[in-house]
């Protein structure tokens, strides 16, 4: 059986599904290729985790035509206080003062994948499910690619194949694209819980000698968890009583929004830094999660991977317009290197972020704090840390500026 595609999408995730959409209009011929059903996904606990999206994101997920789906279903975080536990060092960022409705949003990924999923199925976009990429053959004018749909053999083919499926990427090792792994020796522990003190719209990010704490807005009295704690606490911490846990949150974060109570379930997810040596191969491109897995110290992973998503869409659109092959290496090598400064600016100030703050030596503990104090009363610098924030630091996409 042979199909043939302009572009071939593997993996009908947040990035997979966000690059459909983007280019659904443009006439080019795409198909998605997704190993789990849109039910199970649905159903995977793996849903229920917290997304903070940047403003940046928000703003592009509005040119888009998708947040206008999910805005309701979003908490705004209006102001950000940073601080370090132990220590008198503290910066507060606030959307009044960079005159923004907010700073960001966070959601859980299940209501943002499930609209989107929705609006793949609407459009004109051909969906093989349950089905895995198995095989790559690239050639002068196309990639053959073999996938095994339940017992069946397909074969299909496609001028450009974007891997944009997930860590574990398939097509990443398929094309024998090396990775680089800093392993942080921390665990992310994630949860949510209830506060007796209103949040006021603020997300929490609290510095520990073990590593950050935040605290997202989910609700006027409830707040997502993610606390960064070494590997060997992470256990001691998911093997003991759930009183035990909150007793060591509570102590870890304090009293600035009350008494906490658990809501949902724990959930453990070992940390690293993982990073692709290069994002192209012979007519394919791998972009999100299948390029870059970031320390959620900052809440960028996502951020960073729609910014690819719209940047190659903005690209390929330009490119098939203009009657080029959007599987030309030429092509493939000037979208790698439009994205290389973000990778490296973005990579590199989370990766500095846990290794300032993750870490108790007395003499960096001080220069920290007291540049975190002086930090708070500077406001060029805050305006810097909060275009960071909201993932504006750097060039925006057109598509992401479009009104």
């Amino acid at each position: 059986m042979q199909q043939d595609y302009d572009l071939l999408i593997a993996g009908g995730g947040l990035a997979g599904n966000c690059l459909a959409l983007a280019l659904k209009d443009t006439g080019l011929k795409i198909a998605i290729v997704e190993a789990i059903p849109r039910q199970q996904l649905d159903a995977s606990p793996a849903g229920d985790r917290a997304l903070a999206l940047a403003a940046g994101t928000v703003k592009m997920l509005d040119a888009l035509g998708l947040w206008q789906d999910i805005a309701h279903l979003a908490t705004p975080i209006k102001q950000i206080h940073i601080s370090d536990q132990g220590h008198f060092g503290k910066t507060r960022l606030s959307a009044g003062q960079e005159k923004v409705a907010a700073l960001g949003y966070v959601i859980t990924a299940r209501d943002i994948e499930s609209h989107m999923g929705k609006r793949v199925a609407e459009a004109n976009i051909s969906l093989i499910c349950p089905a895995r990429v198995t095989g790559l053959i690239a050639g002068n004018q196309e990639i053959n690619v073999s996938l095994k749909q339940g017992e069946q053999a397909l074969a299909v083919s496609a001028k450009l194949l974007v891997g944009a499926d997930g860590g574990n990427s398939s097509v990443r090792k398929l094309m024998e694209i090396a990775q680089v792994n800093t392993d942080y020796a921390q665990t992310a522990l994630v949860t949510t819980v209830k506060t007796s003190l209103p949040n006021n719209f603020t997300a929490y990010e609290r510095f520990t000698r073990s590593g950050p704490l935040a605290l997202l807005p989910v609700a006027a009295n409830e707040s997502a968890v993610v606390w960064t704690r070494s590997t060997e606490d992470a256990e001691s911490l998911m093997s003991g009583s759930e009183a035990d846990f909150l007793a060591e949150l509570q102590q870890c974060f304090g009293y600035k929004l009350g008494e906490l109570s658990l809501s949902a379930p724990r959930r453990a997810f070992p940390l690293a830094l993982i990073r692709a040596q290069k994002m192209q191969a012979a007519r394919t491109l791998i972009i999100g999660n299948a390029v870059h897995q970031l320390h959620p110290v900052a809440g960028q992973g996502f951020n960073l991977g729609l910014r690819d998503v719209v940047t190659l869409a903005e690209m390929l659109t330009k490119q098939h317009a203009d009657g080029l092959d959007i599987g030309d290496e030429q092509f493939l090598s000037a979208y790698t290197a439009a994205r290389q400064k973000d990778h490296d600016r973005t990579i590199n100030f989370t990766d500095s972020l846990v290794r300032i703050f993750s870490n108790d030596w007395l003499m960096l503990a001080a220069v920290r704090n007291a540049g975190l104090a002086v930090l708070d009363h500077l406001p060029v610098a805050k305006n810097l840390l909060a275009r960071h924030a909201m993932g504006m630091a750097g060039r925006m996409p057109r598509l992401g500026n479009r009104r």
